[in-house]
């Protein structure tokens, strides 16, 4: 059984209640111990439902086993009682003096409390953001690189071993549009007036390339309007078709040199990505090209394997895939009659890869709107001999921003969008980070700037960050040696605030866990936001400074603590802790 000297206090307690267990039903298997903590103190500080779980297999009252368990619980140094409650429940009421014993074990782990060994060191993929690189990132791709960021945090904290991946859109028809884009802008500067189709891009950012490309190579790559418009179909009977058309004319016209203008914009849009994310503090292992699948010839392996697995089947001049014997609702086209793959044959490759790379753990964040991907991309790995339970799906819900109380619209095409960067401009990184996350990740989210930029507790980072900088504060006014209180007595430490705040600090690995499992950061924003309301309340009714000095280190040790905590969890979720505000 855990040592009472383990700081592990769940382990230690679940090891108890399977002791018992073992007494009351030897031949009991499979039952799980699920302790929770309960929302008010005179519960206890932990619920265990077990009785719950196995009365219906002992046929007896849940409340009846939850008895017999509870004398068979073993003694245990750290638990000052324990009763029945409700319709089964054993609550569970440890001493005083093993809460006291969290303030020195989290001053000792410093900025490694609350990491855990849940992972065990597997290799986990969390592949994020992802965004075409056919324009600025908008506040929508905000909230999945802010809930990748952190959750790849969180799953580094909990024992994984992260890699992270921004998967690069090269390949396909929207660079096509971005490269015509710019290059009927191009033209535009060049004295050439072409139509410029409304399903383009329309962002001034399109024309700040065309601008860049002028003034390097003069009116090198212009033609003439009436080569170009000469024999288009109708703009107005098709629009997409008209689009198509557009991007076939500027291939043939332009040559070689077509790829000039899609490799440009590429590259200008990929590198203001990458900027723009590595000041929001979003930053990646690795960038995989769409491109290399197919100069690799890593989807066509793919589809070959699945055709020798009898896995594909020819009809009306396309290559479907049988996803609909691996649970997808039809049929899926991977390769067009004119013999092009869809975008759902590299997908399947990029997965392949995913796992010939030899992770553990793939997980996937994708805007809500894609959800109807995931049966397909499960099947072809489960078609291709993969398991595909090893790949997890996180939606994204977009952020839906609101300024003064009127939504803003966004359209990457139309050029109508809010950037990431603007946004960051106007309320900070910090603010933006939290509030991305303060919300479960395929919730709807509603940014509203005002309340992200007020200084007022109504502000969740503000009030979490101002927690922090009164801690050092009250450090500054001491003056003393922040290193000594790692060893202060947390005996004196005995108000009901006092051991509530002790009991918060004890849970925050174990939220760091759920946060893991769960993919959840936004677990951490809400421990936070309790942890600074609980210290809060403590600073405004409790003096810090007293005269008598073993008193004062306690209370010093302890809010220490709590900001050290407060420093952790802020790093996951990629906020910074001010020491002043």
């Amino acid at each position: 059984m855990n040592s009472p000297a383990s700081p592990d206090l769940r382990a230690h307690l679940r090891e108890l209640f399977e002791a018992a267990l073992h007494e009351v039903a030897p031949n009991m298997r499979g039952a799980s111990i699920v302790l929770e903590r309960p929302k008010l103190a005179k519960h206890g500080d932990y619920a265990c439902n077990l009785a719950l779980q196995v009365a219906r297999q002992l046929r007896a009252k849940p409340r009846e086993i939850a008895a017999r368990l509870l004398d068979a619980l073993p003694v245990s140094p750290w638990i000052e009682k324990a009763e029945v409650a409700g319709a089964g429940f054993i609550n569970v009421f440890l001493r005083p003096t093993i809460k006291k014993q969290a303030v020195n074990r989290v001053l000792t782990a410093a900025a490694s409390y609350g990491t855990t060994t849940l992972g065990q060191g597997r290799r986990a993929q969390i592949e994020f953001v992802s965004a075409n690189p056919t324009g600025p990132l908008h506040v929508g791709h905000g909230r999945g690189a802010a809930f990748g960021a952190s959750l790849a945090n969180v799953l580094a904290a909990a024992g994984f071993a992260v890699t992270r991946e921004f998967y690069i859109n090269d390949a396909g028809r929207q660079m096509d549009i971005l490269a015509l884009s710019t290059w009927l802008r191009y033209l535009e500067l060049a004295g050439e007036r072409v139509p410029f189709p409304p399903n383009a891009y329309q962002g001034t950012y399109v024309a700040d390339m065309a601008r860049q490309i002028l003034a390097a190579h003069g009116t090198h790559y212009a033609r003439r309007a009436t080569e170009f418009t000469a024999g288009l179909p109708d703009m107005d009977a098709d629009a997409e078709s008209y689009l198509d058309a557009q991007i076939g004319r500027s291939k043939s016209l332009l040559g070689p040199d077509f790829a000039y203008f899609h490799s440009f914009s590429l590259n200008e849009q990929l590198a203001d990505c990458r900027d723009d994310l590595t000041e929001f503090g979003v930053t990646f292992d690795h960038w995989f090209s769409e491109r290399s699948l197919y100069d690799s010839g890593l989807i066509e392996r793919a589809i070959r394997d699945l055709d020798q697995r009898g896995h594909l089947y020819q009809q009306d001049g396309a290559q479907w895939f049988r996803s609909s014997a691996f649970g997808d609702e039809k049929d899926r086209v991977i390769q067009r009659e004119n013999g092009f793959y869809t975008y759902f044959a590299a997908d399947i490759a990029y997965h392949l890869n995913k796992f010939e790379r030899g992770f553990d753990l793939l997980i996937d964040v994708w805007g809500a709107d894609h959800h109807g991907y995931i049966a397909r991309v499960k099947a072809a790995l489960g078609a291709l001999g993969r398991n595909p339970e090893q790949l997890t799906i996180a939606l994204v819900q977009f952020a839906v921003l609101y300024r003064n109380g009127q939504k803003v619209p966004m359209s990457t095409r139309s050029g109508e969008f809010v950037t990431l960067r603007e946004l960051r401009n106007e309320v900070g990184n910090d603010a933006a980070r939290f509030f991305y996350v303060l919300r479960k990740s395929d919730q709807h989210l509603d940014f509203d700037l005002d309340l992200a930029k007020s200084r007022s507790n109504e502000n969740p980072v503000y009030y979490i960050q101002y927690a922090h900088a009164r801690v050092c504060s009250v450090h500054e006014q001491w003056g003393g040696d922040a290193a000594s209180l790692t060893d202060a007595d947390a005996a004196p430490l005995a108000s009901e605030q006092e051991l509530g705040l002790l009991q918060r600090l004890i849970d925050y690995p174990d939220i760091v866990e759920e946060a893991a499992r769960e993919l959840a950061p936004h677990l951490v924003a809400f421990y936070l936001r309790d942890l600074a309301a609980d210290f809060h309340g403590y600073y405004n009714s409790t003096r810090l400074l007293v005269d008598d000095p073993p008193v004062r280190l306690a209370r010093l040790a302890l809010v220490t603590a709590v900001r050290q905590v407060l420093r952790n969890g802020l790093a996951l979720l990629g906020v910074s802790a001010p020491e002043k505000m």
